[in-house]
């Protein structure tokens, strides 16, 4: 099979005309016909796209649908109120999760007798909420995600849609329009100094303050560079990374901001157990609530963080396959593992969802390690407890600090952590790429003091 599956950016989140990969991805026309539609880019899903989905329980049983969609709402009612936070110097919590528990517990009154399964259900699939928004948020826990900027995030209006040649058509479209020879690809920087005078060897008319030197030991001088690595790699090498190490405003930034880990989880079937029309299987354990401190035990429970499986479309173009989704410690528990340990988990997961002992294991498995890869070290950025959208501007802040410095714009940082608005989208990085490329014409168009 030609199957294709990505690895990483999977969907444009909010694809209408304030997109900027939507409307290259239009221009370009890597898009399906569906995308395109007028409507399908009006559509006001919140983030939440909203697919023809079932939901398995523990015990084997599809879950109510009205049960499911009622604790749904209700969830999503609850994440919009902490927009209400937004500039406010004394929120109720640090936290979503915090404000978020307060709340369900709340709301969710004990209800006698019979009810007593149906509320029961509902705080299972509110706690099941709560795992998707860790994967939305790339983050272990929604305790993690400080609650007064929460709703700085913007969601864009449209139905989130993918690429039918793979997000990396739009990169090779991209690549395809500069000359033979400009990009580099395999090739890590090993530091950035900068604050220098470098000159190049035999050419002693021209002075660089910036030095960029590989792993493999080619050196590139440079009067301005732009710096996209992910913030992962920034947490763990900025000290070494750049000489003279970065001023500490923007080290503080870089410490406080939140980088998690989301990761897919790939499984190929020789049939499908699932009804051709469904797109979604969530996962639900019924006898969790998040009014209740989770289960510590990585090794023995990780695969309980998984959200469930988008199925990828059309089977014509990737066979049978799901995509699951799982988040935070127990995202990076599962990259310690063996492909045939997380099979194996998996296939116990949807035989106790389905009430099927006997459903055929994946023929294989195919996933992304976000966090043991070395030069992203987790998935995409969120603003943690400890830290604001200030932060985000900071990181984002050209160096040196001095504007009337003779040598402006020696750094510049672009990048998903470095957009106030969008962090943690490809359409963040794509213009937060654009403001730098801008700043730099500014300069280049400076009318030259006389």
């Amino acid at each position: 099979a030609s199957g294709l599956a990505e690895m990483g950016a999977h969907w444009i989140h909010g694809p209408s005309p304030g997109n900027p990969v939507f409307c290259l991805a239009s221009r370009y026309g890597l898009l399906g016909p569906e995308a395109a539609r007028e409507e399908n880019q009006q559509v006001e899903a919140g983030g939440h796209p909203p697919m023809p989905s079932v939901t398995y329980g523990s015990s084997g049983k599809v879950l109510n649908p009205k049960a499911v969609h009622e604790a749904r709402d209700l969830f999503y009612a609850l994440l919009a109120s902490t927009r209400a936070f937004q500039g406010s110097k004394e929120p109720p919590w640090p936290s979503v999760g915090q404000y978020v528990r307060a709340e369900i517990a709340r709301t969710v009154p004990t209800m006698a007798g019979g009810e007593e399964d149906a509320r029961r259900l509902q705080l299972a699939v509110l706690a099941a909420c709560l795992k998707l928004e860790c994967c939305i948020s790339g983050t272990h826990s929604m305790d993690l995600v400080a609650l007064e900027p929460f709703g700085e995030y913007v969601s864009l209006p449209g139905l989130d849609c993918t690429f039918p040649g793979g997000y990396s058509s739009l990169a090779e479209r991209l690549l395809s329009d500069l000359p033979e020879g400009t990009v580099l690809l395999n090739k890590a920087v090993r530091t950035i100094q900068w604050q220098g005078s470098f000159r190049e060897e035999g050419d002693d008319a021209r002075v660089f303050p910036v030095r960029v030197e590989c792993e493999d030991g080619d050196v590139f001088l440079a009067d301005h560079v732009i710096v996209t690595v992910p913030l992962g790699f920034l947490k763990e090498h900025h000290q070494e990374f750049f000489q003279p190490p970065l001023p500490e405003r923007k080290v503080q930034a870089i410490r406080s901001l939140g980088f998690g880990t989301n990761n897919k989880i790939f499984l190929e079937f020789e049939q499908p157990f699932w009804e051709p029309e469904q797109q979604l299987l969530e996962v639900v354990w019924e006898e969790e609530s998040p009014l209740e401190e989770p289960s510590a035990d990585l090794e023995a429970e990780w695969f309980k963080k998984l959200i469930g499986f988008v199925v990828l479309q059309p089977p014509e173009q990737h066979g049978h396959v799901l995509c699951g989704f799982i988040a935070g410690k127990e995202s990076e528990h599962m990259e310690t593992l063996s492909d045939a340990e997380v099979l194996s988990a998996m296939t116990r997961v949807l035989r106790t969802m389905t009430g099927n002992p006997s459903l055929p294991a994946p023929r294989s498995v195919l996933r992304s390690r976000w966090h043991s890869a070395p030069y992203t070290r987790g998935s995409y950025s969120y603003v943690a407890v400890g830290s604001s959208g200030d932060d985000i501007d900071v990181l984002a802040q050209p160096l040196p600090e001095d504007p009337r410095d003779s040598r402006p714009l020696q750094l510049l940082f672009a990048g998903e952590a470095t957009h106030r608005t969008f962090y943690s989208t490809t359409h963040g990085a794509l213009l937060s790429g654009w403001r730098e490329a801008e700043r730099l014409n500014q300069l280049f168009q400076a009318p030259v003091p006389a």
